[in-house]
């Protein structure tokens, strides 16, 4: 839940803006009864009739002291926003919760409360509310919903005052405004066995061990439950307290998640779309692997990545993984296509050397990109893609010739490079597709440890 902000609106600059403004407020009610009166009181002034005069002032002060009361009072109303969540899957609902505050030392009139908010959050929510007594509050709530995944500013908040006799309406606005963000949908993933890594932290982790001579030893803290043969005594007298040495250094298996977000890849726009299929797996395999204990990269075509994200990626564990996931979740609610044409700079930002795996979401390859997606699976552990079908996410019916073909020898090309290539057709499951990769890969090769 997130505390949205509280303000009040600022004063008009100068007296003349005032007296414009609050004569600029006045009522289809408030200006007949000062038309009414300025006539009544020319008339009087014609027919040298007294009454008549008094009559006329009457009508015309109405509704000026009306505009002059609500002008001065009107700045002693204080509104402020929570939102419930302020992260969002799309598709799911989340609830604005408005409050307004009287801050003055007389009730309100008739407020009228509106709120801005995107076209595809829904419509605009206007609330209508009674008179509020000094120091009290009024409090309503909304609910907003996008099918399309992004970063959505709500507000500023607007109020429109008006007098007791509905002699004139002034609307402010509060300078302060939320941001609700709309992350893409994630599949929750069985537990399968995708690399030969034993699992993410543990027994089957590797480990890097520590240079053996006594000047190369990088002492750290003593902590409860250290071997005290591992007490490293000149580093215990240097710092004055007791310091081990950090012998050998546990290494998370890695995994990295290459989303391909070049335009000339998909086709088509909208929340079913080839690429918010793409980037909503991307999610998927992001979260459950952070789950799993891995350190987790994202990378693009382009060579982008997650802001803050280390050289190793995102460690998963305890509340830094809920952080990271985060964190992920705020870079692909607003990723959009690039303007790249190939793949050239995610292959060289893979790291070397064997290391971990690697899981790519692509759209359409041509043979060139295709062969620099081949040689990918030389820098990783593991390789498994989910390239998806151009011909079933455009058409309705998928059986036309041509491109069906030239996508089955992109995966043919993947294959044959060790990768686990499936394709993806429209309205694919992700799980399924998941397991079948950990089919496919099991009868390749033999894998040990425990699930991912």
């Amino acid at each position: 839940m997130s505390a949205g902000g509280t303000g009040q609106a600022e004063p008009d600059r100068g007296e003349a803006g005032g007296v414009r403004t609050a004569l600029a407020g006045l009522t289809t009610r408030g200006r007949s009864f000062l038309a009414a009166g300025i006539a009544a009181a020319i008339c009087a002034y014609v027919l040298g009739q007294s009454d008549l005069l008094r009559v006329g002032l009457l009508l015309a002060v109405l509704p000026l002291l009306c505009a002059t009361v609500l002008y001065r009072t009107r700045y002693r109303v204080a509104g402020s926003r929570r939102l419930s969540p302020a992260r969002v899957p799309a598709g799911s609902e989340a609830r604005v919760h408005l409050r307004v505050d009287n801050v003055s030392r007389l009730p309100t009139g008739l407020l009228m409360l509106q709120d801005r908010v995107p076209y595809v959050l829904g419509p605009r929510p206007r609330f209508v509310l009674d008179r509020v007594e000094p120091g009290g509050r009024r409090e309503v709530s909304y609910r907003v919903r996008s099918d399309l995944r992004g970063r959505y500013p709500l507000g500023p908040l607007q109020l429109r005052l008006t007098d007791p006799f509905g002699m004139c309406e002034l609307t402010r606005s509060f300078s302060t405004y939320d941001t609700l963000t709309v992350i893409p949908r994630v599949e929750p993933l069985a537990p399968v066995r995708l690399s030969g890594e034993a699992r993410g932290y543990g027994d089957g982790r590797q480990r890097s061990l520590a240079l053996a001579g006594e000047d190369d030893v990088i002492p750290r803290g003593y902590r409860y439950g250290d071997d005290l043969r591992r007490v490293h005594w000149r580093s215990t007298a240097r710092y004055g307290e007791l310091m081990v040495r950090r012998e050998e250094q546990p290494r998370r298996s890695r995994c990295t998640v290459l989303l391909d977000t070049r335009g000339i890849g998909y086709e088509g726009a909208g929340p079913d779309s080839a690429f918010e299929w793409a980037v909503s797996g991307t999610a998927s395999v992001l979260v459950h692997m952070l789950e799993r204990g891995f350190s987790v990269r994202l990378l693009t075509d382009n060579g982008s990545s997650v802001p803050g994200e280390g050289a190793d990626g995102f460690a998963g564990s305890g509340q830094d993984s809920a952080d990271a996931a985060g964190l992920m979740m705020d870079t692909l609610a607003v990723i959009d296509h690039s303007d790249g044409t190939g793949l050239s700079r995610a292959y060289d930002l893979l790291r070397g050397g064997n290391e971990g795996l690697l899981i790519a979401f692509l759209g359409d390859l041509d043979e060139e990109q295709a062969a620099v997606v081949a040689k990918m699976r030389q820098r990783s552990g593991g390789a498994v893609a989910f390239v998806l079908d151009p011909d079933t996410w455009v058409r309705e019916t998928p059986d036309v010739p041509g491109p069906g073909a030239r996508h089955e020898e992109r995966l043919r090309m993947l294959r044959e490079a060790g990768w686990t290539a499936l394709g993806v057709p429209r309205g694919a499951s992700l799980n399924d597709l998941w397991r079948q990769a950990d089919r496919e890969r099991s009868g390749l090769t033999a894998v040990s440890g425990e699930a991912l």
